[in-house]
């Protein structure tokens, strides 16, 4: 099975998009061909002599550095009932935590010892306040946060930080291209809280950059990088190719209440179809370690349909709903079995 990374391509989307915000869009294309080159190889160090004018909260569910923070991490998240309701949540969301952080502290062993993600979070938004800086320099200077829900930085320590600094103005900038009540509500809930729990009203002036899915950039990121995939088989077969678009799985009680992401992923997936001609067989599947067996058995059997009705089983795998992930959600281990038993590729 060959995997495609699209995850950087789609952050690099995302910082074109929050430019858009900032800047008129045609000077924004003008002038993105002579700075990006300079922004992917020579990361800038941030200015944080200087005062912010404009601050960018880059929200994201963030992921352990190390695996003495997996715990917490963990912790958080089964606490979160913007993301899952369990019953006696404050009993029970701990005692899950603390039975599965050694196989989660396993997977990310397998990684490096921890997820790299502040890491690129940080890279990446030292790119987008240099880019932001030289295309709107009324709106500078630019300073990144960033906000993570279940680990630090948290967003309320962001959002400290950035009074702290004096910002006049705040965007909130979600890292997932589609909205769900479970990830970007989640952010945007603990912004309110913040200022809730402090009985103040923000200084800054906020604006909300909440989803981005049909964007034109973002749907050229994957489909660039679809088709450079697309081109490294032979030709005769490159059409028998199968793209599978995979994303994270709700609950079932989440989707029902009216949640828009599957519906946003669903468009993401054809608009990249769309862009690419609809030119091979996709489909799009749904993976979690939580989600219910019948979510999981459906997304199973719709991937062994296509295995068991298509010339060629070689794959392109691109992931739809983050831009940046982590080792909390692995590739399933019922997929690579399958595959390992009926031969149909390698992982």
């Amino acid at each position: 099975m060959f995997i495609l990374n699209t995850n950087m391509a789609a952050l690099r989307a995302a910082h074109r998009l929050l430019a858009h915000t900032v800047k008129n869009e045609n000077t924004l294309k003008m002038r993105w061909i002579a700075s990006a080159a300079t922004a992917s190889t020579q990361p800038a160090v941030h200015p944080d002599k200087r005062k912010p004018k404009t601050g960018i909260l880059m929200l994201n569910m963030g992921g352990p550095e190390t695996t003495d923070d997996v715990h917490n991490f963990l912790q958080r998240l089964f606490l979160d009932k913007d993301l899952m309701t369990l019953p006696a949540q404050s009993k029970l969301g701990p005692f899950i935590a603390k039975r599965r952080t050694p196989k989660i502290q396993e997977q990310y062993n397998k990684i490096g010892g921890g997820s790299p993600i502040k890491k690129w979070t940080a890279q990446q938004g030292e790119g987008m306040v240099k880019l932001l800086d030289e295309l709107s320099p009324a709106t500078g200077p630019h300073k990144y946060y960033i906000g993570f829900r279940y680990v630090d930085p948290l967003t309320e320590a962001a959002i400290e930080q950035m009074e702290q600094d004096g910002v006049e103005r705040a965007i909130a900038f979600t890292q997932y291209p589609q909205y769900s009540c479970s990830t970007t509500g989640s952010s945007l809930n603990a912004i309110y809280r913040y200022y809730n729990s402090k009985g103040a009203k923000p200084n800054m002036r906020w604006s909300i950059i909440d989803r981005w899915p049909t964007h034109p950039l973002l749907i050229q990121c994957f489909a660039d990088h679809i088709t450079k995939e697309l081109s490294m088989f032979p030709a005769d077969k490159r059409g028998d190719v199968v793209i599978l678009f995979s994303a994270h799985s709700l609950p079932m009680a989440v989707v029902n209440r009216g949640d828009p992401y599957p519906q946003e992923v669903g468009a993401t997936v054809h608009k990249v179809m769309e862009k690419l001609g609809f030119s091979n067989t996709y489909r799009l599947v749904w993976q979690s370690k939580i989600c219910s067996l019948v979510d999981f058995k459906r997304s199973y059997a719709q991937l062994e349909d296509v295995l068991l009705n298509c010339q060629s089983v070689s794959m392109i795998w691109p992931r739809q709903e983050k831009t940046l992930t982590n080792a909390s959600l692995p590739f399933s281990p019922q997929w690579e079995e399958y595959f390992s038993i009926k031969g149909n590729g390698h992982v």
